[in-house]
């Protein structure tokens, strides 16, 4: 071996020692990764995140995985000739859109993942929120304000709902067996409907029931930046609330930062929001000492 390659070599070994205390810290504890953004679009990406997740594994951390869709959703309603409609961002979801959403997540997006787990040597399995009675949902209650009138009125989103209960049953089972959960973000509500439930909402739920260690929200952007664009690396619940109250947190955030919040205060030691786009992003922020993305406690 020559100068240049021993050098490699025991860096390779340092980076090793240096996740040395995290392994031992979290070992038997349970980690729970919503994926979703573009990276689900990209092979090499999907490639990443399931080497990421069959590691972890490895060591001893029993990860959980909840995946979105709504760009494939979007594309499947498309081809399809169904049409949309949106109330403040959100997609109206009757009989025909709640169908083809449940086949789309429940059956091509979910059994990919599986497969992508299983190539990288990990033994995974799909599921959804009905399978084992493990997310039981309710229909989510929507209001809006006139910009004319200025009075809010109920909106009708139709299928689209909110887990009301969670029963960790069929994980545990899963677990135990040494499998990963690949979990679709539908549920069936008491009504005997199903309903399409955000993917960031089923996973800091299923965190919160689980009392994992970690939740980790991949998404399209580095994490949550101040207003001269720098990464907030630690926020708490208040924080976050000033941080709203003063227009640093805007847009697609402010939902994320509250299902941080949410799961934190039910149970989830702590919650990360980090670049999903970024090469083993999430190893990054858990095995070293510097972290990647924006870390929220209690």
């Amino acid at each position: 071996m020559n100068a240049s390659s021993d050098k490699s070599m025991l860096a390779k070994a340092e980076v090793l020692i240096e996740a040395l205390p995290y392994f031992q810290r979290y070992a038997g504890r349970t980690f729970v990764v919503k994926y979703g953004g573009h990276a689900m679009g990209n092979p090499e990406a999907a490639q990443d995140f399931a080497e990421d997740i069959v590691l972890l594994k490895a060591v001893g951390i029993n990860p959980v995985v909840v995946h979105g869709g709504g760009p494939q959703i979007g594309a499947m309603l498309k081809k399809l000739g169904v049409e949309s409609t949106f109330v403040d961002g959100l997609r109206v979801t009757d009989k025909a859109t709640a169908e083809i959403a449940e086949m789309v997540l429940s059956g091509a997006i979910n059994k990919e993942l599986v497969g992508w787990i299983a190539n990288a040597g990990g033994k995974a399995i799909g599921i959804s929120g009905k399978d084992g009675g493990l997310v039981t949902a309710k229909k989510v209650e929507r209001t809006t304000k006139d910009p004319e009138s200025n009075i809010e009125r109920a909106v009708d989103l139709g299928f689209v709902g909110e887990p009301e209960q969670v029963d960790t049953t069929i994980i545990d089972t899963a677990v135990a067996a040494g499998m990963i959960p690949v979990i679709a973000p539908i549920g069936a509500g008491d009504d005997g409907h199903t309903y399409n439930i955000n993917a960031d909402t089923m996973a800091g739920a299923i965190a919160a029931a689980l009392g994992a260690a970690r939740l980790f929200l991949l998404t399209d952007v580095p994490g949550v930046l101040d207003k001269q664009g720098a990464l907030l690396t630690d926020l708490t619940p208040g924080r976050i609330a000033e941080l709203e109250g003063d227009g640093t947190i805007t847009g697609g955030m402010i939902p994320k930062l509250q299902t941080c919040v949410q799961a934190v205060e039910a149970g989830c030691e702590a919650a990360v929001v980090l670049d999903g786009r970024e090469p083993h992003a999430m190893l990054l922020e858990f095995f070293t000492a510097r972290g990647a993305g924006t870390l929220v406690r209690a």
